[in-house]
C-alpha cells in the first residue's frame, strides 16, 4: 500500500473544532472528560452470572490467539479479500457502539477529548495502544484529518505470528474500528487508511484519517464496508450497518414495539419471535411469568399486530373483581336481574366481540367461575345476567397467569379441561434479571416516557446507578423498574444525575457481588446505596472518622500524587486554585494536627 503524504493541518476553532498539533500533547488534557480513568470506571464485571459491561454493552474477554486463530481460519476459508471485509465490518459495529457510550454519557464533554476517547478505549479493550500525532477537524466545515500511530497491536502480532513479514498491512479490523468510531461522532464518512503496519516489516503501525472528499476515490474502502453510499435512514433497531445510518443522532439498540415493547435480549426476542409467529393466527394464547414482566404489554402487542387490530382489545383483572361480580362483568346483566340492576348493560365478551379479550390473573378465578368461563369459550356464546337470549360472541382469548397451572391442576384448583382450553400456545415470559442487557435500554425509555410525564430534566444516570441497576434482582420486574426511575426522576433536581438514593429507600442492592475497576486498575466492590459519608471517609482512614484537618491532608496528599505532583492539576480537580491548594497543603504540613477535645473541656468552652 501506497505511503501517505504528510497531512497539512489547518488551525481551527476549538469551538467548532479540535485541534492537536504534531507531538503537541498539551490539547489534549487528561483532566477533561471523558478521562482514562472515567471510562475505566465505566467497566465493570458480574462474575456471579457471567457478564461483562462496557457501561450498557456487553464485552468479551477474548483470548488473542483465540482472535489470532478465527483470523486465519477466515482468511485460508474465504480468501483474505473477503475476511478482510467481514473484519472491518465487525470492526465498524464495534466502533459505532463505543462512539455511540461515549456521545450518550458525556454529551456536554470536551469535543476534542470525546473524540480520543476512542483511543483511550481501544487500548482499554487491549486491542492497541493508540498515539495521536495530529488531528485537526472541524464539524461546521465538515473537515477531519488525523494521524495515529499503533503499538502493540492484537491484529498484527497474530497476522505476523500466522503468516511472517509480508507485503501488505493487515489490521483491517482495527481500521474499521477508527471508520465507525469518528463516523458516528463526525456525522460524516471518515476514511482511515493504514500507512504503515508491523505486519509489513515496519516498527510500528501507522494510520491516516480524512474525511471522504479529501480522500478522493474511497471505492475500494467502501468495498471492504460493503458500503454504497453514507446515508441517514430511519432509525433501526440495532448498531448501524456499514452502509446505513452513520450519520444518525441519537441511535438505540432497542427493539421498540408501538405499544412500548423494550429490549435486545436474546430472551426477550425469543419471546417476540413466537408473539410474532402466532399473532396471525386465531389460537388461544397463554402468557406465562412472574407478576410484572410485562404479560399485557405483550398481550396488547400480540392484539395489534394481529388480524383483529381494529375491533376492541377488553383486559380483565380477573383477581380485581368479586366473585359475586364476575358472572356479570364477564357475560353483561339485564334490566332487573338483581337489586340495582337499572339498565341492561354488555359483559366483557360482548364488548370484545370480534376483538381479544385478555384474562389476566386467570389462577384466581374459583372452580365455578372457571365452569361457566369455560362454556363460554367452547361454545362460543353467552347469556346475560338475568336474561334468556343467547348471544354469540367472537371473541380471542389471551390468558395470563404468574404460577403454574399445570401445578394448580396437580392440587385441583385448577380445571384440567379450562387448562388445556387456554394452553394452546404458551408463551413464557422471562424475569428482568434473566435479560440483563435489556436494562439499560428500559431504563433509557422510562427515562424518556417520565420524564415528559413530570416535565423534568435529568441528566441521565451515575455510574453507580447504571452498575447497581445491571445486578440489581428486581423481584417487581419491569413494573418495579420504571417505579425506581419514576421516582428518581421525581427526586433529582433538572440538570442532575440520577443516584442510587434518589431510586432506592429500603430496597437492598447485593453491594458484594457488584464490582468495578478502581483507579488503581484493581476490582473493588461498590458501596451500598445510602452508606454516609462518614462511614466512608472512615473506612479509608482505617478506624474513626478522624478529624477533619487529618481528611483534608490525605485529600490534598493523594489528589497531589495522582496527578504526579502538578499543583495546577490536583488543585482543578478540587475545584480550587492553585494558590489555594499549596496554601492549604503548606499549612497542613507546618501545623500540628489539633488535639481532640474531652467532654469536660468541651462543656468548658
Amino acid at each position: 500500500m501506497p505511503r501517505s503524504p504528510r497531512i497539512s493541518l489547518a488551525e481551527v476553532s476549538r469551538s467548532s473544532g479540535g485541534l492537536l498539533r504534531r507531538g503537541d500533547t498539551a490539547h489534549d488534557d487528561p483532566a477533561h472528560p471523558p478521562t482514562l480513568g472515567d471510562l475505566t470506571e465505566s467497566l465493570f464485571f458480574s462474575p456471579g452470572d457471567g457478564r461483562i459491561w462496557l457501561q450498557d454493552q456487553r464485552m468479551v474477554l477474548l483470548h488473542g490467539a483465540a482472535f489470532g486463530h478465527l483470523r486465519r481460519e477466515l482468511i485460508d476459508t474465504l480468501g483474505a479479500d473477503k475476511a478482510r471485509g467481514l473484519l472491518t465490518r465487525a470492526g465498524y459495529l464495534s466502533g459505532t457502539r463505543d462512539a455511540q457510550l461515549v456521545r450518550g454519557r458525556w454529551p456536554d464533554g470536551d469535543l476534542l477529548s470525546v473524540f480520543l476517547a476512542g483511543t483511550r478505549l481501544h487500548a482499554l479493550e487491549g486491542v492497541v495502544k493508540v498515539t495521536p500525532l495530529a488531528v485537526a477537524f472541524d464539524k461546521l466545515r465538515g473537515t477531519y484529518e488525523g494521524e495515529f500511530r499503533w503499538d502493540h497491536s492484537v491484529e498484527a502480532d497474530e497476522h505476523l505470528a500466522a503468516y511472517g513479514v509480508g507485503t501488505e498491512c493487515a489490521c483491517w479490523n482495527q481500521i474499521g474500528y477508527a471508520i465507525g468510531y469518528v463516523t458516528t461522532l463526525f456525522g460524516q464518512l471518515v476514511v482511515f487508511r493504514e500507512v504503515e503496519c508491523r505486519a509489513a516489516g515496519a516498527p510500528a503501525c501507522r494510520v491516516v484519517g480524512r474525511h471522504a472528499a479529501a480522500w478522493g476515490d474511497v471505492r475500494e474502502d467502501l468495498h471492504h464496508l460493503h458500503a454504497q453510499g453514507f446515508h441517514s435512514p430511519a432509525p433501526r433497531a440495532r448498531a448501524p450497518a456499514p452502509h446505513a445510518a452513520s450519520t444518525q443522532e441519537g441511535a438505540t439498540a432497542a427493539t421498540q414495539a408501538p405499544t412500548g415493547l423494550v429490549g435486545a435480549s436474546s430472551a426477550f426476542h425469543s419471546a417476540c419471535h413466537q408473539l410474532a409467529r402466532v399473532a396471525r393466527t386465531q389460537a388461544t394464547v397463554l402468557f406465562t411469568g412472574e407478576s410484572g414482566v410485562g404479560k399485557e404489554a405483550f398481550a396488547r402487542q400480540l392484539h395489534a399486530t394481529g388480524p383483529r387490530a381494529q375491533a376492541p382489545f377488553v383486559a380483565v383483572n380477573c383477581a380485581a373483581i368479586p366473585e359475586t361480580l364476575l358472572e356479570s362483568e364477564l357475560f353483561g346483566v339485564e334490566r332487573g336481574a338483581f337489586t340495582g340492576a337499572t339498565r341492561s348493560r354488555p359483559g366483557r365478551f360482548e364488548r370484545a366481540d370480534r376483538g381479544t379479550l385478555f384474562l389476566d390473573e386467570i389462577a384466581t378465578l374459583s372452580l365455578t367461575s372457571q365452569g361457566k368461563l369455560l362454556r363460554a369459550l367452547q361454545e362460543g356464546e353467552v347469556e346475560r345476567v338475568g336474561g334468556t337470549r343467547t348471544l354469540r360472541v367472537d371473541v380471542r382469548v389471551v390468558a395470563a397467569t404468574n404460577v403454574d397451572l399445570q401445578q394448580e391442576v396437580r392440587a385441583g384448583r385448577f380445571r384440567e379441561d379450562l387448562y388445556y382450553r387456554l394452553n394452546v400456545y404458551p408463551i413464557h415470559l422471562p424475569p428482568l434479571r434473566d435479560r440483563r442487557d435489556d436494562v439499560p435500554l428500559l431504563m433509557d425509555h422510562f427515562l424518556q416516557v417520565e420524564s415528559r410525564r413530570h416535565a423534568r430534566t435529568p441528566k441521565g444516570f451515575s455510574q453507580r446507578a447504571m452498575r447497581a441497576m445491571m445486578h440489581y434482582a428486581f423481584p417487581g420486574n419491569i413494573r418495579e423498574l420504571q417505579n425506581l426511575i419514576e421516582r428518581g426522576v421525581i427526586s433529582c433536581d433538572d440538570g442532575e444525575a440520577i443516584d442510587l438514593p434518589h431510586m432506592f429507600r429500603r430496597e437492598q442492592l447485593p453491594d458484594d457481588l457488584l464490582l468495578s475497576v478502581g483507579s488503581d486498575g484493581n476490582l473493588q466492590p461498590e458501596s451500598a446505596p445510602g452508606r454516609s459519608l462518614r462511614e466512608a471517609v472512615a473506612d479509608a482512614l482505617e478506624g474513626g472518622p478522624g478529624s477533619l484537618h487529618r481528611i483534608e491532608q490525605r485529600l490534598l496528599r493523594e489528589t497531589l500524587q495522582a496527578h504526579g505532583g502538578n499543583v495546577a492539576a490536583a488543585a482543578r480537580d478540587l475545584g480550587l486554585t492553585r494558590a489555594q491548594f499549596a496554601y492549604r497543603l503548606r499549612r497542613g504540613e507546618q501545623a500540628p494536627e489539633p488535639r481532640r477535645r474531652g467532654r469536660k473541656a468541651d462543656a468548658a468552652s
